[in-house]
C-alpha cells in the first residue's frame, strides 16, 4: 500500500504554494458560477494556468480538490472575536456566517458543497472536518459563560454554536435567498433562550 499522502492534503510552500492557490480560486471560482458537477479537472488547470499533470497528481480528483479547498477555508476564516458577553459573542459569530453566506461568491460555493456532499461521502467528510473547525473556534464563546455562570453548568457548548448558524443556512438552502442581519439577530436570540434554559445542558458536555 502506498504511504503517499491523500492527494490534495499536501501543506507546501514557495511555488507550490501558488499553485495550490491558483487552483484552489480556480475551483472555487467554478463551484460558485456552475456547480460540484462542472468541476472539471483539465478546465481547473487551464483556468489557473497550471500543468494539467501538476494538477491530476496533487489533487487526483474534483473531491480532492474540493477536501482542500474546504480545509484552506477553515484555515483563511476569521478568528473569534471575544466581546465579554455571550450575546455579543454570538451575535460576532452570527454576522460572520450571515456575511459569507451572502457573499456573492461565497454563498453559491456553500451551496455547491452542500449539495455534493449529499450524494459523494469524500466531499461530506470534508464538510464535517470545515465544520468541526469553525465550532471549535467559537465554542470558548460558551464556555466562558457557562463560568460566568451565564449558562448552566454542563452546557454543550458545541450545540449552542451550530444552533446559531443553523437557521442561516436553513435560509439559504430552502428560501434560496441570502440571510440578513434579522436573520442573525434572531437565530442569536434564540439560542440564547433555549441555552438559558438548559436545552443544551448534556451529561457528556465539558
Amino acid at each position: 500500500m502506498s504511504s503517499e499522502p491523500e492527494p490534495g492534503t499536501l501543506r507546501p510552500g514557495g511555488r507550490t504554494a501558488r499553485v495550490r492557490a491558483a487552483v484552489l480560486d480556480a475551483a472555487g471560482d467554478v463551484l460558485a458560477e456552475q456547480g460540484f458537477d462542472r468541476l472539471d479537472l483539465a478546465d481547473i488547470a487551464r483556468r489557473a494556468d497550471v500543468g494539467k499533470t501538476t494538477v491530476y497528481r496533487r489533487w487526483g480528483s474534483p473531491t480532492g480538490l474540493v477536501a482542500d479547498l474546504l480545509a484552506q477555508m477553515a484555515q483563511d476564516s476569521l478568528p473569534r472575536t471575544a466581546t465579554g458577553s455571550l450575546h455579543g459573542d454570538l451575535t460576532a459569530n452570527a454576522l460572520l456566517v450571515r456575511k459569507t453566506l451572502a457573499d456573492a461568491r461565497q454563498g453559491p460555493l456553500f451551496r455547491a458543497v452542500i449539495a455534493a456532499a449529499t450524494c459523494d461521502a469524500r466531499t461530506a467528510d470534508a464538510l464535517r472536518q470545515f465544520y468541526e473547525v469553525r465550532v471549535t473556534e467559537w465554542a470558548p464563546a460558551v464556555e466562558e459563560a457557562v463560568a460566568r455562570g451565564e449558562l448552566p453548568a454542563g452546557t454543550d457548548a458545541a450545540e449552542v454554536v451550530r444552533a446559531v448558524s443553523a437557521p442561516l443556512y436553513y435560509r439559504l438552502l430552502t428560501a434560496g435567498t441570502a440571510p440578513t442581519e434579522a436573520d442573525a439577530a434572531r437565530a442569536v436570540a434564540a439560542a440564547m433562550a433555549a441555552a438559558e434554559a438548559g436545552v443544551y445542558v448534556t451529561d457528556t458536555a465539558t
